[in-house]
């Protein structure tokens, strides 16, 4: 089958779409069975306060994401298929820039095809894209930015260069990551630079690096802009307290770091069960193998041609290197939940490049081996019947199952915000928060995908004193607070406790 042709490759890929679009929406509402309350937090704004450019609360974010949730809300209306369509479409157009800029790097479409299928099974980016973590853009704004910019260098044409720079530019509205990927197109575009000296093009050369590095200034100029402006503590935000330059031994920290973060590929991945598995390899075991080759391709054709000079043929593998080094950074400089494949969610393109790589070269060396094309196709078939298939089944048979998996997804408070959903009508209603204001965001955001909760108070433990009401009312202690709960009491004493099934939560019902 000659994978060349335009058609071909066309339904190719349009199958992969079909499985990227399937494994990202089947049961979105659901899957993942929770709501953290980190995400909470993001659709609360984008409810009460969208379109800001950055948001301080919980460490900073940048407001994009949250842009986008509230624009999905404003046609779909609340709800969590709403809220986890966004991050879902996001995965899906990554999935489909893995291809392009794959193809971009190599011009193979077998390795772009075998790069963008590895990625629309991976365990790792179908959860990401399930979850509303703005990290979910990185790959996606590395993809589509680099591809655009390779499109240039190779057509020679001029509006690429002002895509990839307004693409790049977006990038800062994401994922506080991705303020490190300015060094992997720094690589990009010195290679390239030294490719343009050599075939006496430097006019060009920075005519249209001058377009791209400007594109990219002016959209980024407003965030910029805003941190500018006295708020360069929210720049940093929690970058500080999990730097490994905060402890005393940095070096050391450094060290270990890195080594975790290397192996979480194909050894031991993340341990938290929100971003994984716990414990399994980020890659699936056979395209785990793919990705050790292409590894080995990555350094032994990249020194190939750096020591003939060879600029053009030396640019995919300078990009995948920097691509692949730079996004483990933000991993590797940190010390906290090691290894962290959120953190390092930014490396997942050129991982499944890197593995496509290597698969190309098994796929090749195999054709040397088994004569039988039959065989040979039976072979490949199994192959990719098998690393698709059973990633799969883990994400949906085994981790969504999980009670591991429900209890890290603050099910307790889920469940919580359904009861404010069931019992809306003809209440005040109030939520008395412990243990800071984020966790009770779970509960708001889930009760507000119903109507009728949109007034709910939520309220500290030394404000039910405050309480004061001729509406009937309740009161849902988060906690079993009897202090809290005996002055609620005296207030109104003529009330009736009932103790919510699913969390065994205090509910205080008065003035009935």
């Amino acid at each position: 089958m000659n994978l060349n042709s335009r058609w071909i490759t066309g339904i190719f890929l349009g199958l992969i779409m079909l499985v990227t679009i399937f494994t990202r929406i089947y049961k979105l509402d659901t899957v993942p069975p929770g709501l953290w309350p980190d995400e909470a937090l993001n659709g609360v704004q984008a409810i009460f306060e969208p379109y800001h450019l950055f948001y301080p609360e919980n460490n900073g974010r940048e407001g994009l994401i949250m842009a986008l949730d509230a624009i999905s809300f404003k046609f779909l209306g609340i709800s969590m298929f709403a809220f986890r369509l966004v991050p879902a479409i996001l995965g899906i157009l990554t999935v489909l820039g893995v291809f392009f800029v794959a193809y971009e790097l190599f011009r193979k479409k077998n390795l772009a095809l075998l790069a963008a299928f590895f990625t629309a099974t991976s365990f790792w980016h179908i959860n990401f894209s399930r979850i509303n973590f703005r990290a979910i853009m990185l790959p996606l704004i590395l993809c589509w930015s680099f591809y655009f910019l390779l499109m240039g260098m190779r057509k020679k044409n001029w509006w690429p260069f002002a895509a990839s720079g307004m693409v790049f530019g977006i990038g800062f509205y994401t994922y506080s990551s991705f303020r490190l990927a300015p060094f992997i197109l720094l690589a990009v575009i010195a290679v390239w630079w030294l490719a343009s000296r050599k075939e006496k093009a430097r006019g060009r050369f920075f005519g249209q690096a001058s377009l791209m590095l400007l594109a990219t200034f002016f959209t980024a100029l407003p965030i910029g802009l805003y941190f500018l402006n006295g708020r360069m503590d929210e720049f940093y935000g929690r970058l500080g307290p999990i730097s490994v330059f905060s402890l005393s031994s940095p070096v050391n920290a450094i060290i270990d770091s890195t080594w975790r973060h290397l192996v979480m590929f194909n050894i031991y991945g993340d341990p938290n069960w929100r971003h994984n598995f716990a414990g399994d390899p980020q890659l699936f075991l056979p395209v785990g193998i793919m990705f050790l080759i292409g590894i080995y391709l990555l350094f032994k054709n990249g020194i190939g041609f750096l020591k003939t000079r060879d600029w053009r043929g030396l640019a995919p593998y300078a990009t995948l290197s920097a691509w692949f080094g730079v996004m483990l950074l933000p991993g590797i400089l940190t010390y906290e939940g090691l290894p962290h494949a959120l953190r390092v969610i930014g490396t997942i393109p050129a991982c499944y490049i890197l593995a496509a790589l290597g698969g190309v070269f098994a796929y090749d060396r195999l054709k040397t081996k088994i004569e039988d094309k039959n065989v040979l196709a039976v072979t490949v078939v199994a192959f990719l019947l098998f690393a698709g298939i059973a990633p799969v089944y883990r994400y949906f048979g085994q981790w969504a199952q999980s009670p591991r998996t429900i209890e890290s997804f603050s099910s307790d408070l889920v469940a919580v915000g359904n009861y404010l959903k069931a019992n809306a009508g003809g209440y005040d209603k109030y939520v008395v928060m412990y243990g800071g204001d984020l966790p009770a965001k779970t509960i708001q955001f889930v009760s507000l995908t119903a109507p009728g909760n949109e007034n709910t108070q939520y309220i500290w433990p030394g404000s039910v004193r405050d309480i004061a009401t001729n509406n009937p009312a309740y009161v849902i202690f988060m906690n079993r607070d009897q202090e809290a709960f005996d002055i609620l009491k005296n207030k109104y004493p003529d009330g009736d406790l009932k103790i919510e099934p699913k969390t065994g939560v205090w509910v205080y019902y008065f003035n009935q």
